[in-house]
């Protein structure tokens, strides 16, 4: 909240003070002569449509969304599971997270790793990034805006998309149980004309945690005809 001067946005860890939030980042940090390139993924997809929604006078060269979690968050396969978990149940989470936090810094990296096992490859910045998640105050902000997902982020703003359709790149994958491919094919339907990708390098919804460069590299190809026009 100190970052951004929004003293009076009380609800600064739900999904509208969220927007808000980012909305305040850029007023206070960014001149309004700069073109902006947005990159988001997940609900952050959502957050970027929303700050576009709200202030059309941001100079934003490109939005790219990466798994769009932008409609119907509890009808996904995902959502269905989490859900009642997270809108009833996410209190109980609290307890074993409290009695984790006091385990040693190395401990925790350890049951990182073995939660993250199955993977091939794992960066090691997403172990640093995951044992500073043994907070309680962390976590409590995490499952309240989750449970806000839930309930919130239900149609998706086909109104926004459509005024700014030739800015935005939307990237789905093939096996996202939070935004499955049936999403991709509406939207795909909805707007034949935008900029709409399927992901065929089998990428994860959480691709942060071993294919951070190879999107990385993506985006930049993606980007570059936009940035040399700069």
């Amino acid at each position: 909240v100190s970052d951004t001067d929004i003293k009076e946005l009380e609800d600064v860890f739900g999904l509208n003070g969220q927007v808000e939030h980012k909305l305040n980042f850029l007023k206070k940090n960014v001149s309004k002569d700069i073109k902006l390139v947005l990159i988001a993924h997940s609900i952050g997809c959502y957050i970027t449509l929303e700050m576009m929604k709200r202030a059309s006078e941001l100079q934003v060269l490109r939005s790219v969304l990466l798994f769009p979690t932008i409609e119907r968050m509890a009808q996904s396969p995902q959502g269905k599971l989490m859900t009642p978990l997270l809108c009833k149940l996410r209190y109980v989470l609290y307890m074993p997270v409290y009695l984790l936090s006091f385990l040693p810094e190395g401990v925790k990296a350890s049951l990182v790793r073995f939660a993250l096992r199955g993977m091939k490859t794992c960066d090691e910045c997403s172990i640093t990034t995951s044992v500073n998640l043994f907070s309680v105050d962390c976590i409590a902000n995490i499952l309240y805006m989750a449970s806000q997902e839930m309930m919130k982020v239900v149609e998706r703003d086909s109104t926004t998309i459509k005024q700014n359709l030739k800015k935005l790149i939307f990237y789905y994958g093939t096996g996202d149980s939070w935004c499955p491919q049936h999403y991709y094919d509406e939207i795909k339907m909805d707007f034949p004309d935008g900029d709409i990708r399927l992901c065929e390098k089998g990428l994860r919804h959480a691709f942060v945690l071993d294919a951070s460069k190879e999107m990385a590299a993506m985006i930049t190809d993606w980007l570059q005809d936009d940035l040399t026009k700069l």
